[in-house]
């Protein structure tokens, strides 16, 4: 179409009312479109997870990954985050010293956000971001580990026997517990 016929189309359209089932056709339009984004952004990290565990995706501020950081200052060894997300905090440990630093994440279009984010940062290679459920993550060799997820799944973190090292900082949501 030229722009005239934009134009022409415009016109007409012009001063007409919607109507019933023009709004029946925008609402069905808008909640499929949404439901396409749920379906290819969100429900990825989704699957295979009891409802009960299942975390949204909410960006840590500035101020929370400045905390985090304030919580690992002085410390050394490997960093691991569970619920990377978008791979911010990994690359902060990073940049901080804490190596090696890596980022446990379910949603497959936020393991590609964290890794074109660290890609940017000029930290490919350096940083390593794993699809691999935070259950089943090795943890045997970190010294710091960050969890940053919903508060249910946090109190379970915490009692289970995977955290439990003398040496490990742990950084669960806005606290942090040593040798939990």
């Amino acid at each position: 179409m030229d722009a005239e016929a934009l134009d022409e189309l415009a016109g007409q359209l012009q001063g007409e009312a919607l109507g019933g089932r023009g709004l029946l056709q925008l609402a069905a339009t808008t909640g499929l479109a949404a439901y396409a984004v749920w379906a290819a952004v969100l429900m990825p990290g989704f699957r295979r997870v009891p409802l009960h565990l299942q975390v949204p995706y909410v960006p840590s501020s500035a101020q929370q990954v400045a905390n985090v950081m304030g919580l690992l200052r002085g410390r050394t060894g490997k960093t691991a985050d569970l619920g990377s997300g978008d791979g911010r905090l990994v690359i902060e440990a990073y940049k901080q010293g804490l190596r090696p630093a890596v980022g446990y994440e379910l949603n497959p279009w936020l393991l590609w956000l964290a890794r074109y984010r660290a890609r940017r940062a000029g930290y490919q290679g350096k940083v390593s971001f794993l699809k691999q459920d935070l259950w089943k993550a090795n943890l045997s060799d970190c010294y710091n580990v960050i969890v940053f997820l919903a508060p249910s799944v946090v109190s379970l973190c915490a009692d289970t026997a995977i955290l439990s090292k003398p040496s490990r900082e742990i950084v669960l949501r806005k606290e942090s517990r040593s040798g939990i």
